[in-house]
């Protein structure tokens, strides 16, 4: 994690990507979206953070280079969303932080490691987007996001419930954090939602399990037979007004757009899907967000990279809205004064 940088020194207005006309974009250090690094510019709106860890996977490992290869991936993003009619870079200061140290050969330190390196990382920004690693890390996530706002609205994208109990006794590994979270009371049990579900389960104890936990499914079928309009809608309902976190497992899609993940299911959105569900929530209180679950040894011409680079840009775009809405108002009133 990258050092602060004294008051005195932090930008006026927010400092954006590096100019691409002027240094090709596949030169130099890959920071997420080309943007500076965080003790560059002192404070931030939003810090985009990795977690380089996966001692917490079930089946296939390397989520732990996810983040180094998104940011790689996100080297051809650029400053305007069209799709939201924001310049996220421009309405609020975005900053790389550099990666969370978490220890890979102890899961309980590492848990602490994360939860206090985003605490850290909180006194420096307003708010966290995380890339990981493991969805074991979404667990002291929503530990930091409690203890700034008390339980907040968790709508988890992902193939899977990540609602288990254990694994071979581990009692937070990366398929049971919603529900320690849910029972340690970091989450709002009557706000949260999953997207996305799909594929077998152990049984069918594991739906009721999730519901006395506090979450409602949108499954995939529910988007296939409904469409996306219907599920932005039966999400918006569920949500509400309340600070919402928004953590997605890559492995929400399907394998087709996102083959580069631990555990693949069949039947997936598409990555327009996602995308599109981001946008429709972007109105709503977003404190914070994770992208989980990308391991490139799966990936193929960055495919899965590609997708989770722009599933971290919607949400900062939606995020930057209200911002966006505090500079339009301004211009309005400046111009009425004139």
């Amino acid at each position: 994690m990258t050092s602060q940088s004294s008051p005195e020194n932090t930008p006026t207005t927010p400092v954006g990507p590096r100019d691409s006309s002027k240094t090709p974009r596949y030169a130099g250090r890959a920071t997420y979206a080309l943007l500076p690094e965080l003790h560059e510019v002192g404070r931030a709106d939003i810090a985009v953070a990795g977690v380089p860890f996966d001692t917490g996977v079930s089946y296939r490992p390397g989520a732990r280079f996810g983040p180094s290869h998104v940011r790689e991936a996100s080297r051809l993003l650029r400053p305007y969303n069209p799709a939201q009619d924001i310049s996220p870079f421009a309405v609020q200061q975005v900053a790389d932080a550099g990666d969370l140290v978490a220890n890979p050969f102890n899961l309980d330190e590492a848990i602490q490691q994360v939860a206090d390196g985003a605490r850290d990382l909180l006194t420096q920004a307003e708010k966290l987007v995380v890339i990981g690693g493991d969805h074991t890390i979404a667990y002291p996530l929503l530990r930091t996001m409690a203890e700034k706002h008390g339980p907040v609205a968790v709508l988890h994208a992902d193939a899977h419930l990540d609602t288990w109990d254990t694994y071979f006794g581990a009692p937070i590994t990366h398929g049971t954090p919603f529900r320690r979270a849910s029972e340690d009371g970091f989450i709002d049990l009557t706000a949260s939602a999953h997207l996305g579900i799909r594929g077998p389960l152990y049984g069918k104890g594991d739906l009721d399990d999730d519901a006395r936990l506090g979450f409602q499914i949108t499954t995939s079928e529910f988007i296939e037979e409904h469409g996306v309009p219907a599920a932005i809608e039966r999400l918006r309902a569920r949500l509400g007004d309340r600070p919402v976190y928004i953590s997605v497992d890559i492995d929400v899609l399907d394998p087709a757009h996102a083959p580069g993940t631990g555990t693949p299911e069949a039947g997936g959105l598409t990555s327009r899907e996602l995308l599109r569900i981001i946008r429709g929530l972007s109105d709503l209180n977003l404190v914070g967000a994770d992208v989980v679950e990308v391991a490139p040894a799966y990936d193929h011409a960055q495919l899965t990279a590609v997708a989770a680079s722009h599933v971290v840009y919607e949400l900062i775009s939606a995020m930057g809205q209200s911002k966006n809405a505090q500079v339009e108002n301004t211009q309005v009133e400046n111009t009425q004064e004139a």
